[in-house]
């Protein structure tokens, strides 16, 4: 069997630029105003969605990022799995994609067709066309895509609108930035990588398949934010939240990992936007990393009304989607997120 040339670790969804940093960085760009944008950046969330007519919309969003994997073929899977995931978290339909590639020119391009068949792979998987890209030619390798998808327009889900009451369900663990750190440092099993990366490659297409039948106020998918910032975007300075700790659905080596200080610059960046916003009641270094770890490929955020999380919970679950109900919406108090 031919032997591909190695990536080196380096991304991920940890590549990302922090939260307080990105937000004043478009705090003073022109906002763009037309009848038919349903949703835009100024509203931090997920895609923008376009209306054509009253029954159809398109979500465009885009994704890419360098690498976290030192397999180019599963590395490939994961972008691809990631940059997917935002129409998903919408409430939509993948349609087609684009890929994006910026890629060393002295590299061997065998290791640039293996990271394309890992994408091309996943888009199929969606049921979507792969219609092409762009290259460049850049010091590092970077992969990603274009995604456009379809919406009713009176279905969209933002990341900004739960309501008070709403029960809070993950549908993938967390830590999967600790445990890549962590394997690259030879501090991970082999085994605990494997579940890592089973998890960022699978697509939040089968949970979203579930979710759409139930009542959801709000979706996010969790990224390089880390879950506690992106439930501080769903909460909207609006509502406040409680997280209980035992019900967090996490991988038990990103846990004992954060208790041996395996830290990331990316989760160490959301710590720092999030220090006067949550309060810690429970004392657990590790969960407070597990809450700031920025997630490449991560789960789906949803609230739903506490009669129908149970369900949910149960239905994801039984098609084999690992999400857990960890938390409530309350009625807004000082800190936006309190942590038991």
């Amino acid at each position: 069997m031919e032997t591909i040339e190695q990536l080196i670790v380096c991304g991920g969804c940890n590549a990302k630029i922090g939260p307080g940093n990105l937000g004043e960085l478009l705090a003073d760009l022109p906002k763009s105003t037309n009848e038919n944008l349903l949703v835009g950046f100024d509203s931090a969330d997920d895609a923008a969605v376009i209306k054509l007519r009253d029954d159809l919309a398109i979500i465009q969003t885009l994704d890419f990022f360098p690498t976290m994997v030192n397999d180019p073929y599963l590395f490939g899977k994961i972008a691809a799995a990631n940059a997917l995931s935002d129409v998903y978290a919408m409430g939509g339909e993948v349609l087609s994609a684009l890929n994006i590639v910026a890629f060393p020119e002295e590299k061997d391009l065998k290791v640039l067709k293996e990271i394309l068949r890992g994408g091309a792979e996943k888009v199929r998987e969606a049921g979507a066309i792969l219609a092409g890209g762009h290259s460049i030619h850049d010091a590092s390798v970077k992969y990603g895509l274009s995604v456009t998808g379809t919406i009713d327009p009176a279905k969209i889900y933002q990341n900004n609108t739960c309501q008070a009451g709403d029960h809070l369900i993950l549908t993938k663990p967390l830590g999967v930035s600790i445990i890549t750190v962590g394997y690259s440092a030879g501090e991970i099993s082999q085994a605990g990588f494997e579940k890592a990366t089973d998890s960022m490659q699978m697509l939040n297409k089968y949970a979203m398949d579930i979710i759409r039948p139930y009542k959801v106020t709000s979706c996010t998918d969790v990224t390089g934010f880390g879950l506690a910032g992106h439930l501080y975007e769903m909460l909207d300075e609006r509502y406040s939240a409680e997280i209980y700790s035992e019900q967090l659905p996490y991988f038990e080596e990103a846990y004992t990992g954060a208790k041996e200080f395996i830290l990331t610059a990316g989760g160490q960046r959301n710590r720092n936007y999030m220090a006067e916003k949550i309060n810690f009641v429970v004392e657990d270094f590790a969960i407070e990393e597990l809450l700031f770890d920025p997630q490449t490929s991560g789960g789906l955020l949803v609230s739903v009304p506490a009669e129908r999380a149970s369900a949910l919970v149960e239905e994801l679950q039984a098609a084999n989607v690992p999400a857990k109900d960890f938390g409530v919406v309350t009625e807004r108090i000082e800190k936006d997120i309190v942590v038991y």
